[in-house]
């Protein structure tokens, strides 16, 4: 970021516990959405929802997951219509809307001791690799925005971006939300692999 001058850019990472939790229920239930973004690694079908639905039931409890996934993501810009409430199993990880969240509420109940436990766990792990990486996580960033800027021969504008660094089946990089960037873990930690990766988004964005 430069410091008390314009533009500016700031750049979050981070493996948020909401988005963690919001991938593993995904694959349990079997959500299909987003099609683009790979699969958890070593999940799969692990404890696999036992709940039998029909076509119009499924396609409800995919809706209301999309609906919770834009909230999770990016909540100041899809906040909720009604009010929040929290998810008991989940203590405070996990809050639906009061109405129109029914059936998955219901549906990710049986499965919070899993999940929970499973999300402390990437989280942790995506703590220690950062902490590994010896606070390059600016540098990493500034070089590329540096980068860009010596390309374009300007400035770079002014921007936000959320970088959730995610144990993805695949490796590479996703737009999951206006502002936010979904890169696999292993992607992340390769130093050059990874700049040549974000090296895109940056540029798109300043």
């Amino acid at each position: 970021m430069h410091a008390g001058s314009t533009p500016s850019w700031v750049i979050r990472e981070n493996a948020s516990t909401g988005v963690l939790l919001a991938l593993y229920l995904r694959e349990v239930l079997g959500i299909a959405s987003p099609a683009e973004l790979p699969r958890l690694r070593d999940v799969g079908r692990i404890g696999s929802d036992p709940v039998p639905r029909d076509v119009d039931a499924h396609d409800a409890l995919e809706k209301q997951w999309r609906e919770w996934w834009a909230m999770t993501v990016e909540p100041e810009d899809h906040p909720s219509p009604v009010p929040l409430e929290l998810i008991d199993e989940y203590g405070t990880a996990i809050a639906l809307p009061v109405s129109g969240a029914e059936a998955l509420a219901a549906s990710i109940r049986p499965h919070a001791e899993a999940a929970l436990a499973w999300a402390d766990w990437a989280h942790e792990r995506y703590r220690t690799a950062s902490a590994a990486r010896s606070g390059d996580t600016y540098r990493a960033y500034a070089g590329t925005i540096a980068e860009h800027e010596r390309e374009v021969g300007r400035r770079a504008h002014s921007f936000e971006l959320n970088v959730e660094v995610l144990p993805l089946a695949a490796s590479g990089v996703w737009w999951i939300g206006r502002k936010t960037v979904a890169v696999t873990d292993q992607l992340r930690a390769d130093a050059a692999a990874f700049d040549d990766a974000i090296h895109p988004i940056i540029a798109e964005l300043a």
